[in-house]
């Protein structure tokens, strides 16, 4: 693929791939990018993961032809970006590594060395001459990690994201790039908010025509529209205006529950409901619509005087990855001791910004006309805000 006419792509696709980092359902596989950029020399951008060794290779010797690289830049050190570092400084003995000063400390980690004898340590503000394309370097740290950088070519106008404006799913994967960069946002990135808000900062210095992330396709139009999501994911704005039903259930009762305040928002012309039953739905999907929509509803049953495993796992997840500036309304059911709302409330002492409803449902066993009329009045309320 070829990307401007000195940059070209080398990266593989990963088909068998289940899980990505052992917890994220990737049904549509997974890219791990790679670049080259021919130049009076020759600069690689990261590597791939282990188990494409080979077809990476060959990738890089297509394009490179009868020639050789003079550097390999690792922006990452994630193993999925950085493991064949070592395969590549044997195929290519006179190449340098560059890199930041925390990622060759995690060289040493990885591979037993930090390659002292051949290496390049850049940091913000440094620029690498490949002739006629000059490589500016940003720091990105916590960016998800804390040594990575992100790479400038002012020549042809590209910035090198690392995992920046990634996602999931092979390159010849058909659906939509919001859904799946999203879910990857959150769950991987999300935690660390202020520190891409600050990347972004200093990306809007930059002349930028394309983009080339670590995973996911190559970005080379209405670039605003990328941007501004990532502007509102990592300020945690509301992307879309809707409400998330998150639950679990039992016996059906607080399902029940559920069911009808979803059919009572709707008649009142909420614009979005979603329903999530977080004992079957992916998690991962669930955190992404938790974060997309400004209002969040938590219902479940009380359980051992806390809250449903699946509901417990859920808060973990959303507090884990800094869930604020949202209004969450709350749901238990409890036969003799409802205490799940108030256990739910305590998790979620620790965000920021969250405002609760004035109406809380208790329901007693199953739905009667006390715990209806409360449904009534948390989607009146709901609804109106």
């Amino acid at each position: 693929m070829e990307i401007t006419k000195d940059i070209q792509y080398v990266g593989v696709n990963d088909y068998k791939i289940d899980l990505f980092e052992g917890q994220y359902k990737v049904e549509n596989g997974m890219a791990y990018n790679s670049y080259v950029i021919l130049d009076e020399k020759i600069a690689v951008m990261d590597t791939v993961d282990t188990n494409f060794l080979d077809e990476w290779m060959q990738n890089l010797k297509q394009i490179l032809k009868d020639r050789t690289p003079d550097y390999l830049i690792v922006q990452h050190m994630e193993p999925d970006h950085s493991a064949n570092i070592s395969a590549f400084l044997e195929t290519y003995p006179g190449a340098i590594i560059v890199s930041s000063a925390p990622a060759f400390n995690m060289m040493k980690q990885f591979f037993g060395t930090d390659y002292a004898d051949r290496r390049l340590i850049v940091k913000e503000g440094d620029v690498l001459s490949l002739c006629t394309h000059n490589l500016q370097f940003v720091g990105a740290p916590m960016v998800h990690w804390p040594e990575v950088i992100v790479t400038y070519d002012s020549h042809d106008k590209v910035l090198f994201s690392a995992d920046g404006f990634g996602k999931f799913g092979a390159l010849d994967a058909d659906e939509d790039w919001a859904c799946e960069a999203r879910r990857y946002y959150f769950g991987i990135v999300g935690k660390f908010g202020m520190q891409v808000q600050n990347l972004l900062k200093k990306a809007a210095t930059l002349d930028i025509q394309i983009i080339c992330p670590l995973h996911g396709p190559v970005l080379t139009e209405n670039l605003g529209y990328y941007i501004n999501l990532y502007q509102t994911w990592s300020s945690y704005g509301v992307e879309s205006e809707g409400i998330m039903i998150a639950y679990t259930s039992v016996y059906g009762n607080t399902k029940a529950a559920v069911e009808l305040l979803a059919e009572k928002l709707t008649a009142k012309g909420c614009p979005k409901v979603v329903v999530a039953d977080l004992a079957r739905e992916d998690m991962a999907e669930c955190m992404e619509d938790a974060f997309r929509y400004g209002k969040l509803v938590l219902a479940t049953t009380t359980y051992n005087t806390d809250v449903f495993p699946f509901m417990r796992e859920f808060i973990n997840e959303l507090t884990g990855h800094n869930y604020q500036n949202r209004t969450v309304a709350l749901i238990e059911n409890g036969s003799w001791a409802p205490l799940a709302a108030k256990a739910m409330r305590t998790k979620l002492e620790s965000c920021k910004d969250i405002t609760f409803t004035e109406h809380t449902v208790s329901i007693r066993s199953a739905l009667n006309e006390d715990s209806i009329a409360q449904i009534e009045a948390l989607a009146e309320e709901l609804c109106s805000q």
